[in-house]
């Protein structure tokens, strides 16, 4: 019961929190940079990192994509070098898809972690403000939304999976994942999704959709590939900064995989429009 109540009021403190940031563009940005910094400790430790470059990527990376276009609201110059760390990041994710189907262990040679530390963890949180600096113009609404998704996502696919999940997802890497409970977190999402674009008033249902289906999919990924790393650490969570619910990349792992896609995605869309 005790573990039960520090774990709720934990996760509502996170929640509560978030919601808040996301009123306001410099407290989300500074939120972020918190939460990035924090992420970047517990996955260095995760792929046994020890070097303080990755500390200097992140801020020079998140200096010049995250404040410099959102707090001066300019992307002179910027526009091309986004279009590249979002096609590194998005092919660092694929290579770390196929890690997760093909290797007993993710490869983890000297490039290669240095390369996961920007293109997969730093670039993330780079994305994220990007998606709320939506069409250059702050609108918390579509981070929120994507937030809620992720939620969404999580809390069916784990009540669908603990009553009615049979067959396994990924038993090797996480035995309580069920093909049932990724199948239910991804209707559930859709469902969840009509009524973001309703009350948002941002996208319209048919891109919500889309948005629920690219969240619920990368994100699963993302939970998966996030387990591989810490059973190949052999640690059960990534960190213990939130108490019942482990390291903050626990909480964040799915976002993070699924940022650079969702930034596609909406890139794509203002091209479109």
């Amino acid at each position: 019961m005790k573990e039960t109540l520090t774990r709720s009021l934990s996760g509502l403190l996170y929640v509560a929190l978030l919601i808040f940031c996301l009123q306001f563009k410099h407290l989300l940005i500074g939120l972020l940079f918190i939460f990035g910094l924090v992420c970047l400790t517990e996955f260095k430790k995760l792929i046994q990192l020890k070097s303080f470059i990755p500390y200097i990527i992140f801020v020079v990376l998140y200096g010049v994509f995250g404040y410099w276009q959102n707090i001066l609201n300019t992307g002179l110059g910027l526009n091309e070098a986004i279009k590249i760390i979002t096609v590194f990041s998005i092919f660092v994710n694929l290579f770390l898809i196929q890690d997760l189907f093909s290797a007993k262990r993710i490869p983890l040679f000297f490039t290669k972690r240095y390369l996961l530390t920007t293109f997969y963890l730093s670039s993330a949180f780079v994305f994220l403000v990007l998606i709320a600096n939506h069409f250059k113009a702050f609108n918390s609404s579509i981070l929120l939304g994507c937030f809620i998704l992720v939620w969404s996502n999580d809390t069916f696919a784990y009540l669908v999976g603990k009553n009615f999940g049979r067959q396994k997802l990924f038993e090797k890497i996480s035995p309580k994942k069920t093909v049932e409970g990724f199948l239910g977190g991804l209707f559930f999402s859709c469902v969840i999704s009509y009524f973001i674009a309703t009350f948002t008033l941002t996208l319209n249902f048919t891109n919500w959709l889309i948005l629920s289906i690219i969240i619920s999919v990368f994100g699963t990924f993302g939970d998966l590939i996030e387990s591989k790393f810490k059973r190949q650490a052999h640690v059960k969570d990534s960190g213990q900064i939130m108490p019942g619910h482990g390291g903050l990349l626990d909480r964040l792992d799915s976002i993070i995989f699924a940022a650079p896609f969702i930034y596609l995605f909406l890139r794509i869309l203002n091209y479109v429009s």
